[in-house]
């Protein structure tokens, strides 16, 4: 990248090649705090009115989708989309699912549909990036406010499901692949109410994913100025999820990485692994950052166990040892989405 970009073109620039190499942001307030758990940087108030607006959209087999919206404690009012089982038993499980980047609750709609039909009373978050227009990174403090939010969105969205007399509150789970995942490394570590985190594809959180194993900052950064790079980093490393990944519930935590994935580089998921703990389940695949079909039959057979959705059927294991190897087009990955 040419380091004589004014700022305002790098910006461009960076942030369209970030979200062709899948990057994702987690970012952290401005002036974050060593501990921001501890400091209540994720805190709200429960008892505050949801104002759930909810609007079915269709019924797909026994599923229904609504579009749905509710107060963000942040400002504004979260987005997404609920699907609900009919029928089956009065109380059932609850997932709360997060989409990579670029992407919305609409573009993993057919993921959510496949986990709901096991069960599971589902909302998908939109992240505050797609909840607008415009870029999903401005590498400024307005990415630190972006993830402050969504976290509390992500609580807020359990305090949605937990309204509901059809969900159990003993079962319920929080799934996020890639981007999805890397926020998920910071929300299993604030909200000790789901039973189950399954996370996809995740890295520890955006410092992770633009440095290398020395901590130098990546080749396409190469073009930010050193005091707005200084900057950023100090402001995102306080609240970056494989700094607190360790205070998750222990054994809770189903990891799925891909051997070769370009973007999450077996290192780098390693590292993630190492600071979560030794009591969580790791499950490699001979992949990139798209997994095979039988990384969907494992995420099951983990929600089965924990949250008791619907087990995996022998046709099921069986058509996912027959599936090919994914493709993944962009220089043997997908974007993080």
């Amino acid at each position: 990248m040419n380091t004589n970009l004014s700022l305002a073109a790098w910006r461009v620039a960076a942030g369209f090649a970030l979200m062709l190499a899948g990057a994702a942001v987690v970012p952290a307030c401005a002036q974050a705090p060593r501990d921001a758990i501890a400091a209540g940087a994720f805190a709200y108030d429960r008892a505050a009115p949801l104002d759930l607006r909810d609007s079915l959209e269709s019924v797909d087999g026994d599923v229904e989708v609504h579009a749905i919206s509710f107060a963000s404690p942040r400002g504004g009012r979260a987005t997404g989309l609920l699907f609900v089982p009919r029928g089956g038993a009065a109380r059932k499980p609850g997932i709360v699912q997060l989409h990579g980047a670029p992407g919305s609750a609409r573009s993993i709609a057919a993921g959510s549909l496949r986990l709901a039909k096991r069960g599971a009373v589902l909302i998908s978050v939109d992240a505050p990036f797609a909840r607008r227009a415009g870029q999903m990174v401005t590498f400024t403090e307005a990415d630190s406010a972006d993830h402050v939010q969504l976290i509390v969105d992500l609580q807020r969205a359990v305090d949605v499901l937990l309204a509901r007399s059809d969900v159990d509150p003993a079962r319920i789970a929080f799934v996020g692949g890639s981007y999805g995942g890397a926020v998920g490394t910071m929300y299993a570590a604030v909200d000790p109410r789901p039973a189950a985190y399954v996370l996809f594809v995740p890295d520890g959180g955006m410092v992770s994913h633009v440095t290398d194993a020395q901590g130098r900052r990546g080749e396409q950064l190469s073009g930010m100025p050193d005091a707005e790079w200084n900057r950023w980093v100090a402001a995102m490393r306080p609240v970056e999820g494989i700094g607190y990944i360790a205070r998750a519930k222990p054994g809770s935590i189903l990891f799925q990485n891909g051997r070769t994935d370009p973007f999450v580089p077996a290192y780098k998921a390693e590292a993630l692994h190492r600071a979560a703990g030794s009591s969580h389940t790791v499950r490699w695949y001979d992949s990139g950052h798209r997994l095979p079909e039988q990384a969907a039959v494992d995420r099951y057979q983990f929600l089965h166990e924990r949250i008791g959705t619907a087990p995996v059927t022998a046709e099921e294991r069986a058509a996912a040892a027959a599936a090919p190897a994914p493709s993944d087009p962009v220089g043997g990955g997908v974007r993080r989405g």
